[in-house]
């Protein structure tokens, strides 16, 4: 089920939060009105909503980053750094020491970024102890299907994906917040 018939010019900028849009949907829209289709599905959201508002294009000033890092500065005692990103070269250079089933998974890329004092030696150390902890993540605002997912899931074990999916797509097609909530099992009857 898709709300991307709801996404007009004439939503107000409090109606537009009260939906869920897919990110394709929220790029759809910009690309209709003239709009900035890069970056995550907060900017999208962001210039959107100040588009709703004022009906006018969001002013950004784009720094681009200057990769000061490539493969053959990174060793083994580098510093991870403020602001770590995760990039080609740091992909290769973690996937040469850790080997070729390196992922750059959630779990690992909060730790880079919480431990800027750390060394790529400390990150790699460390790399299994991450990605095997059974600690739960923490699922970020953009990822508001996994999270109505496990929520669903931690109430109805008894319960199928499918199922689980289904309420997902009630839910996101009425207005108001996209948290699970025991009376989405309606949409089940």
């Amino acid at each position: 089920m898709s709300n991307k018939d709801l996404l007009t010019k004439e939503l107000t900028p409090e109606e537009f939060t009260q939906y869920y849009f897919l990110k394709e949907e929220l790029k759809d829209f910009c690309r209709r009105e003239g709009l900035k289709r890069s970056g995550n599905k907060q900017d999208l959201e962001k210039r959107i909503i100040h588009y709703l508002s004022t009906g006018k294009q969001l002013e950004e000033s784009i720094i681009k980053e200057k990769i000061t890092n490539n493969i053959s500065d990174i060793n083994l005692d580098s510093k991870l750094g403020e602001n770590f990103k995760c990039s080609e070269d740091k992909r290769v250079f973690f996937e040469k020491y850790i080997g070729k089933g390196f992922k750059f998974k959630v779990k690992f890329q909060k730790w880079l970024r919480a431990n800027p004092e750390k060394t790529y030696r400390d990150a790699i150390s460390a790399y299994d102890m991450i990605i095997n902890s059974k600690e739960k993540t923490k699922i970020d605002k953009q990822f508001q299907y996994n999270q109505y997912i496990r929520d669903f899931f931690a109430d109805n074990n008894d319960k199928s994906l499918s199922e689980a999916i289904k309420c997902w797509n009630y839910k996101k097609s009425i207005k108001g917040h996209n948290k699970y909530e025991r009376t989405d099992l309606e949409a089940l009857l």
